[in-house]
């Protein structure tokens, strides 16, 4: 999508919204929670709490996050499928949800059933990121001493099954070498583990691997999308850099139990794209290195959904498993 194009869709978005807030008066009356399973300074929680911030200041109504780190965004995701349905308890939630829904049967909620999609906020590509002593400069030649020690360079994640654990099994299938996941509760901690020389690699999300770059304590290999990253024009993908049909995309957007009233899904998906057509928010997502990218409400179900479908296919298609 171009940035003409982006523009356009925000602002029609922001019409629509406008007309959905002005004809709902009664929501929010009190205080919402936006739940994030993430740990603190990880990537989606970092942009969650700037969504939360945002519509607190829509509302006027205190918007508190409520952190429920761990099991790939599970535990967040489950506290909301059973909150009650009125709109106080909101999700806000990535990749990891449709790939954990695709790969678990034993999940203690339905990703499907339980939980409706809201709306999208952010899609941004992973960045490749490893220890800055690490003896390599491209992908090619990470590649290459991956494959000269079978299983001795750990690469990190946010957690088993979230996008950046997806990241790496697909680098490890794609470029056909071994390496062992190292899951934690976060982005941020994985990031701390790989400057200290923990871990080799770690495909991070945008706000963590770019800050870690851009303040020279890591070095950066390769961003996961189809295209470069407007942000880090020097950075090439994974293709140029040589892993064939390699694409991947960390998304991020808000999720409501399901029985929630259809105006206050509606309200908050209005709300939603009315904060993100907003330039000052515009320029605080550019500045964590995040891509805007709103989705309405079925515009998000369906990709959702479609998510879901294509993890199903890929995971055993491509051998990865899932610890």
């Amino acid at each position: 999508m171009t940035r003409s194009t982006r523009l356009g869709k925000l602002a029609v978005a922001a019409a629509l919204a406008a007309t959905t807030l002005t004809a709902h008066a009664a929501y929010p009356e009190k205080s919402v929670k936006v739940t994030i399973g993430y740990a603190p300074g990880s990537s989606t929680d970092i942009i969650g709490r700037v969504v939360a911030q945002g519509l607190n200041d829509l509302w006027k109504q205190p918007v508190i996050i409520d952190s429920h780190p761990g099991a790939a965004g599970n535990i967040a995701a489950d506290v909301v499928a059973k909150a009650a349905p009125d709109g106080y308890t909101i999700l806000f939630a990535q990749n990891g949800t449709a790939i954990s829904v695709a790969a678990n049967p034993h999940l203690p909620y339905n990703g499907l059933k339980d939980l409706i999609p809201v709306a999208q906020v952010a899609a941004t590509p992973h960045l490749l990121i490893i220890n800055a002593q690490l003896p390599v400069k491209t992908v090619a030649e990470l590649t290459a001493l991956a494959k000269s020690k079978p299983g001795e360079l750990s690469f990190g994640s946010s957690g088993v099954g979230n996008s950046d654990h997806m990241a790496g099994e697909l680098y490890k299938v794609l470029a056909g070498v071994q390496a062992l996941h190292v899951p934690y509760k976060g982005g941020a901690p994985a990031a701390t583990d790989l400057i200290a020389g923990q871990i080799q690699f770690y495909f991070a999300g945008m706000p963590v691997g770019m800050a870690q770059y851009k303040g020279g304590k890591v070095r950066a290999l390769a961003v996961t999308s189809l295209k470069r990253f407007a942000p880090l024009p020097e950075v090439p993908t994974m293709i140029e850099a040589g892993v064939k049909d390699y694409d991947m995309t960390l998304w991020q957007g808000l999720f409501l139990p399901a029985g929630t009233p259809n105006d206050v899904v509606d309200f908050v998906t209005a709300s939603t794209l009315k904060m993100l057509a907003d330039p000052a928010m515009q320029e605080r997502f550019a500045k964590a290195g995040v891509t805007v990218a709103p989705l309405n409400r079925a515009e998000f179900a369906k990709m959702y959904v479609n998510d879901v479908a294509r993890w199903k296919v890929v995971i055993p298609k491509a051998g990865i498993k899932l610890e």
